[in-house]
């Protein structure tokens, strides 16, 4: 049987277990197995185990019955045992009932002895407490105020209690007969509520709760009980402000300022909201006033701390920021001499004082300037929300000319006139021209700046006079700079046409243009027209990287006529072969190829006419007249056109000078 249970194992398959019996049975596999099949065998076998299976089968619906009978039985007993609870709980349910309706009968009986005793007890009181009134009374009809509870100042809620009551029955009197009394009365009234009050405040600032909580409800009788309300949150808003505020006041400048903005930015905005409720016809004036009350000695000094706090604060970003590059800043001369000295620099090219080497430090930061303009920025929003509106262009004026001051004076100004002194004379040979890096990042620094200008500045000054004084300053630091900013770059291309000549002066050789040989010529132009025109297009990129706008065509197009006359200066100074006439030729070609880089249509036009008069050098003797009458040649000097012819070899030899007589 132990077989069979195993049979049938989860999940029960009829087939399953009949194949499975098949297989288990010694020839009665369907493939026989290793003995041949036997129908007799397992049919025996099938029949044996039908046989189990009745006998299992019987065995376990007796044990059914079994657990079933069990079951029946201890069902009736747990039905007994609910039965006896429920009568139980039936009987303590009456018990119950029973007893409430003692308790009831008991509290009765009580509320009504209570009432008896209520009603022998309240008049014998009320006599008493009319008995003591009329005692105080006489003494304030007396003139003299003998009791104890008047003199004591720790008897001041007794007193409180005695003089409400008197004052409401004062206020029943005739006027004629009592008016004396009545203001006695009166005076003691308004004394005990201000002492209260008083009381009231100092236990706030006490931090005494219990204290607070015991004098308000005195004073809730009162009729200046709304005025406790209102010394409440005064006191409150006060203590709050004070703790924020006068803890950083003079140690920590910076939060001081944050912590102003923060408290007056919500307290306004406390105000905006009050305003929706109803708070008398003047709750806008109330509620101005209560919040100037609150933080007027702090508005009064604030235009003076935030200037004050910028300037500081300026001057430690500059300093961190020049120790950064291990740089002592050099004073900067003004006045009529340093004038003299720059324009005698920019007539002469002189090296007036010691040159500097910048090492190709600009000493321009883009994180000194975000951090001086973040500064200038957070200031001008407090100076929005903390001025006075009459007070309000005037004091953003202010913040506006330390801006000046530490970013267009301290910071720009400076790197001008630093790389101002580190531009080389113009015959310096492989000179570093550092300059047109300045000139970069003080025109994105200065977008910067104007930036601010229009977005925060304009808005707060729109509407009075002190925008004409903001425009004429402005104006007149963007005139400063750019005189710098010209002369520098006016210095800067001098350098780049010194190189250039250097670079001419070295390399172009004499014998470039008379060859030796005038049948060996194999190269496409000089080495030196090579190496200028390399120079030129690196240098005009360089002018491209360092410029926007219009200011691109402007330098280039200085650059570009520089250039040309440096060139048409230098071929006069040699004597040129037929061959070398075709090598100077193609040298301008190659010249005028790079000008094409400037895209300057002037430059191309001057290096047109370069190439033109070129081919003077080259040109039959026959046919000079022709070209000289040509399209390019025409409107220009006879001289210049003869000069050109005179550098020739063949001038005197073949007398080309009759072609200009």
């Amino acid at each position: 049987m132990a077989t069979t249970a195993q049979l049938f194992e989860e999940p029960f398959d009829a087939d399953e277990y009949i194949e499975r019996l098949a297989w288990r049975t010694p020839g009665g596999g369907s493939k026989g197995g290793a003995e041949a099949f036997d129908p007799k065998r397992l049919l025996e076998e099938f029949e044996n185990h039908i046989e189990e299976l009745k006998q299992l089968d019987e065995r376990i619906q007796r044990r059914v019955e079994k657990l079933e009978h069990q079951c029946h039985r201890e069902a009736k007993e747990f039905a007994h045992k609910v039965q006896d609870l429920q009568r139980s709980n039936q009987v303590a349910f009456q018990h119950f009932q029973e007893l409430d309706e003692h308790i009831s009968y008991v509290a009765t009986k009580v509320c009504h002895l209570g009432d008896q005793l209520e009603g022998v007890n309240t008049p014998r009181q009320r006599a008493v407490e009319a008995q003591r009134l009329m005692t105080y009374f006489n003494e304030f009809l007396d003139g003299d105020l003998r009791s104890d509870v008047f003199n004591n100042p720790d008897k001041i809620k007794e007193a409180a209690d005695i003089i409400q009551k008197l004052h409401l029955i004062a206020q029943e009197l005739p006027f004629d007969r009592f008016a004396d009394v009545k203001a006695k009365i009166a005076s003691k009234y308004h004394d005990l509520e201000r002492q209260l009050i008083q009381e009231f405040t100092a236990a706030q600032r006490r931090g005494e709760i219990g204290r607070m909580r015991e004098v308000a409800a005195v004073l809730l009788h009162f009729k200046g009980y709304a005025h406790c309300v209102d010394v409440y949150i005064k006191q409150c808003q006060e203590a709050h402000v004070k703790e924020k505020l006068d803890g950083t006041r003079h140690s920590d400048v910076e939060q001081y300022l944050k912590n102003l903005y923060d408290l007056y930015t919500k307290t306004t905005a406390l105000a905006t909201k009050l305003t929706e409720f109803n708070l008398g016809s003047d709750k806008h004036t109330f509620l101005s006033k209560l919040i100037k009350s609150i933080f007027s000695s702090y508005l009064e000094s604030y235009i003076d701390m935030e200037r004050e706090y910028l300037r500081t604060r300026g001057a430690m970003i500059l300093q961190r920021y020049y120790d950064s590059k291990n740089h002592q800043k050099r004073p900067v001369g003004t006045g009529s001499i340093q004038e003299l000295k720059e324009r005698i620099r920019q007539r002469t090219n002189l090296t007036l004082g010691p040159s500097i080497d910048t090492h190709g430090e600009t000493f321009l930061s883009p994180e000194l300037v975000v951090n001086l303009l973040q500064e200038t920025r957070h200031a001008f929003e407090r100076c929005h929300r903390l001025s006075d509106p009459s007070d309000l262009p005037k004091n953003a004026f202010s913040i506006f000319l330390l801006l000046v001051e530490h970013l267009c004076v301290d910071h720009i100004d400076y790197a001008l006139e630093i790389g101002l002194s580190a531009i080389p004379s113009a015959d310096a040979k492989n000179a570093n021209l550092y300059f047109l890096d300045v000139v970069q990042q003080a025109n994105s620094i200065f977008h910067l700046f104007d930036k601010q200008f229009n977005d925060q500045l304009m808005p707060l000054i729109s509407s009075s006079p002190k925008l004409a004084e903001c425009l004429h300053k402005k104006k007149e630091v963007i005139e400063q700079m750019e005189v710098k900013l010209d002369t520098g770059i006016d210095r800067t291309l001098n350098c780049m046409v010194g190189q250039m000549k250097h670079i001419l002066a070295t390399e172009q050789k004499k014998t470039d243009f008379r060859p030796e040989d005038e049948n060996n010529v194999m190269i496409q132009y000089t080495t030196a027209c090579s190496k200028v025109c390399v120079y030129v297009s690196r240098q005009v990129e360089h002018v491209r990287k360092s410029m926007d706008g219009k200011n691109v065509d402007t330098v280039l197009t200085e650059l570009g006529v520089r250039f040309h006359r440096l060139i048409h200066e230098h071929l006069q100074q040699y004597s040129y072969s037929s061959m070398g006439g075709m090598l100077a030729i193609c040298d301008v070609a190659e010249y005028r190829r790079c000008a094409k880089d400037f895209r300057v249509p002037l430059v191309l036009q001057l290096f047109d006419t370069l190439h033109a008069l070129c081919n003077l050098l080259v040109v039959a003797p026959d046919n000079l007249k022709q070209v000289c009458s040509g399209e390019q040649l025409t409107n220009l000097d006879r001289n210049l056109l003869h000069a050109f012819v005179q550098l020739r070899v063949d001038y005197r030899s073949a007398r080309l000078g009759r072609h200009f007589s």
